[in-house]
């Protein structure tokens, strides 16, 4: 719904004449669409930055890994890389590297797909099952504290 109104407003926007008490109008619109962007970006900055911290003092994993463990978690125990790259909104080269730094803690294993040679799927290890599992906990926390 919110989204909806927003580009309802820019819809609006583009078609308002740039004169009079209309052109007015459309500059309090813009100006509070820019305010809630900002206040969106406030708001993402204080939960990553919190969820940071924490799960990289208690679990020794930052937001990003855990994103990652979660997804391959809560998958059908195994997760293309690919999917992996769209889900956890990162680049294809810095989830490869996000993938190898799990794969040296032990926390996840790469594999060939047997159907398709160019594909990889990223599954999760015991020990990464039991890292996930306790640093869920944490994140639910966090995200109780910062989002309620």
């Amino acid at each position: 719904m919110r989204t909806h109104l927003m580009s309802t407003h820019l819809m609006r926007l583009h078609q308002m004449p740039v004169h009079g008490k209309l052109a007015a109008v459309s500059d309090v619109a813009e100006q509070e669409l820019v305010q809630e962007w900002h206040e969106l970006l406030a708001r993402y900055s204080a939960v990553f930055s919190t969820l940071e911290c924490r799960l990289q003092e208690r679990h020794g994993i930052g937001a990003n890994e855990f994103e990652a463990l979660e997804r391959v978690a809560t998958g059908d125990s195994k997760c293309r890389s690919a999917d992996l790259t769209e889900a956890i909104h990162l680049s294809q080269s810095a989830t490869s590297r996000l993938v190898a730094r799990l794969e040296k803690e032990g926390l996840v294993e790469r594999a060939l797909c047997e159907v398709d040679r160019r594909g990889i799927f990223v599954t999760l290890t015991d020990a990464g099952r039991e890292r996930y599992l306790a640093a869920k906990r944490t994140h639910r926390e966090v995200l109780n504290e910062t989002l309620r």
